[in-house]
């Protein structure tokens, strides 16, 4: 008799959706979550793509990576934009592409790192969203970025110092995202289970408020 091979992921999506069915949790977010998108927020290496997709396979919802629109919408790698046009020019590129992925919900969208700083992204994803910030110690975010090459913030001789200043520089406006977690080491389901918790109190709070 044949046997049925699942990946480690959709093992996950499982274990989390078993997790927390019996609460009725999956249901109530997507009912009240209505045409808004998930948004999530935090530094490089917070996890936002990995438990993103995650996030959005169990949901059902389609997952938006805004780092990877930009690249298509400019034909060039995050690094070549930085290298070719500067900063600021990537900064304005990725304002006009979060404001029309949030009009696409609901989705789950994964913000880059530096998006959420800008303040009118900012009002514009907490209007149209419900804000995520994925909140990870420095020597964590460098251990997961370290294993990718294409962080130019932090090509510099001491990117740990790099990191340190920019976490000083954006936690208070993370900080101002609807509802923290911790993306801390271990299974992303975990995580999952913690942010389906907290969009269940969140929007059950903002219905009847």
């Amino acid at each position: 008799m044949g046997t049925t091979r699942t990946t480690t992921a959709e093992n996950g999506v499982m274990e989390a959706r078993q997790a927390i069915a019996d609460g009725g949790q999956i249901e109530r977010v997507l009912a009240q979550l209505g045409k808004r998108c998930i948004v999530l927020v935090g530094m490089m290496g917070a996890g936002k793509t990995s438990i993103g997709k995650r996030l959005a396979n169990l949901l059902h919802l389609p997952f938006l990576d805004a780092d990877s629109e930009i690249e298509k919408a400019a034909n060039l790698s995050i690094p070549e934009i930085f290298a070719k046009h500067g900063e600021a020019d990537f900064r304005e590129g990725e304002k006009r592409v979060v404001a029309r992925l949030l009009s696409s919900g609901p989705a789950v969208l994964a913000t880059g790192g530096g998006a959420y700083m800008n303040e009118e992204t900012r009002e514009r994803c907490r209007a149209e969203g419900v804000t995520i910030w994925l909140k990870a110690d420095a020597p964590v975010l460098l251990e997961r970025v370290r294993k990718k090459g294409n962080r130019p913030l932090l090509d510099r001789p001491n990117p740990e110092e790099v990191m340190r200043e920019l976490l000083r520089e954006r936690e208070p406006i993370y900080s101002l995202a609807d509802i923290v977690i911790a993306s801390r080491e271990g299974p992303h389901q975990t995580v999952i289970g913690d942010i389906i918790a907290a969009l269940d109190v969140f929007l059950s709070e903002r219905a009847a408020s």
